[in-house]
């Protein structure tokens, strides 16, 4: 049997987190990353030069027609995510789209739709989910483990003082700011991504709130950073917390079950059970803390082990979902995020902001 060629993989949108698509492209055997564009023809340049890309672009038409990649990777803005994966389909290409994958629902549907009608495939960034105790956790709730999902709560937070928050709220012409959801809509996939496997199918009852805890000093410049989300759907409730002021800047999920409880760390690269007292009186009171210490002292030299065969990496996941998406090209089976999950995440999303998500420039001081 003959071996597979690598896919021929382009890239359009030389920012920051270009970098983190070519550095976990780079690693695989199944795809090979052969040019690179934007607009701003230095930063392509640059991101050529530092991952020995042989090609470099300003414009994606004269990009597709000189290489006529298999996939093209977007990591531009949202708001041009559907007409340059349009464009892409329509000239043969796979795409794969950071989050979010588009501006609102309707864009969303008419994106998939436009990749099942070209018999192209579609996926999107959520890298955090083929993280190693994520995939644990799909396979250990699959098998059981848990027993019957009760509860399901999603924590992300976001660090408003980096480099990039400071120049979200330094401008309010921030192209973050332009989003139906402004920040809440550039991040919360990541909160959000986490429930479709315990929620199905089913459109959940959603409350969503969202506040101002720090203000720019006037109000047009205020940015709400705050979002708390309930769900409900049949017979699983959900709660998720978007926080740009708590810390440590955490990304957490607890998963209540029948059983026992999990709490997946994806900071830290943890997953851990806690059960309930097992022996009568103080002293099964007493025990449970040690047995917990165990789980930690588990997963800490799981962790080690992998950083000692140089696979404790932070795009771990990003690299696993890539390597995924290209298999499933080749062989032509579903790709690693079903379409379904997506809308049901563009759904809730659509949701919370016409909820809480008040328009530029309309919020008082205080939110």
């Amino acid at each position: 049997m003959e071996p597979i060629m690598p896919l021929t993989v382009a890239l359009i949108g030389c920012g920051k987190f270009a970098d983190s698509h070519a550095e976990e492209i780079a690693k695989l055997n199944n795809g090979r990353l052969a040019a690179v564009c934007d607009a701003e023809p230095l930063m392509a340049e640059q991101l050529a030069v530092r991952y020995g890309v042989p090609r470099y672009f300003s414009g994606l038409d004269e990009m597709l027609s000189a290489v006529k990649p298999d996939v093209l990777h977007i990591t531009t803005p949202p708001q041009s995510h559907l007409a340059l994966a349009k464009c892409a389909m329509e000239a043969g290409c796979h795409v794969f789209v950071e989050k979010p994958v588009a501006l609102n629902l309707a864009d969303t549907r008419q994106l998939i739709a436009h990749a099942q009608q070209a018999g192209k495939k579609l996926t999107t960034g959520w890298r955090v989910n083929f993280d190693p105790p994520a995939l644990l956790l799909e396979r250990l709730v699959a098998e059981g483990a848990i027993g019957d999902p009760v509860h399901v709560e999603s924590f992300y937070g976001y660090d408003l003082s980096g480099p990039y928050g400071a120049a979200i709220l330094a401008s309010k012409d921030h192209w973050v700011r332009r989003l139906p959801g402004q920040l809440f809509h550039n991040n919360i996939d990541h909160l959000l991504n986490k429930f479709p496997p315990f929620f199905g199918n089913r459109a959940p009852a959603i409350r969503a709130q969202a506040a101002c805890f720090r203000t720019g000093g006037d109000g047009e410049n205020d940015l709400q950073d705050e979002l708390r989300i309930l769900l409900s759907g049949g017979r699983v409730t959900g709660f998720a917390n978007f926080s740009a002021n708590a810390k440590p800047t955490a990304h957490t999920l607890t998963v209540y079950g029948t059983k026992q409880m999990v709490h997946v760390d994806y900071v830290c690269r943890t997953i851990t059970f806690t059960a309930g007292p097992k022996l009568p009186s103080a002293i099964g009171r007493l025990l449970p803390p040690f047995g917990q210490a165990f789980e930690y002292f588990r997963e800490g030299m799981r962790n080690v082990v992998r950083f000692a065969k140089s696979d404790y990496h932070f795009n771990a996941g990003l690299g696993c979902l890539i390597g995924r998406f290209y298999d499933s090209i080749l062989n032509d089976t579903p790709p690693p995020i079903a379409y379904d999950d997506i809308l049901w995440v563009g759904a809730v999303m659509e949701e919370v902001f016409q909820q809480a998500c008040a328009p530029a420039g309309s919020r008082s001081g205080v939110c």
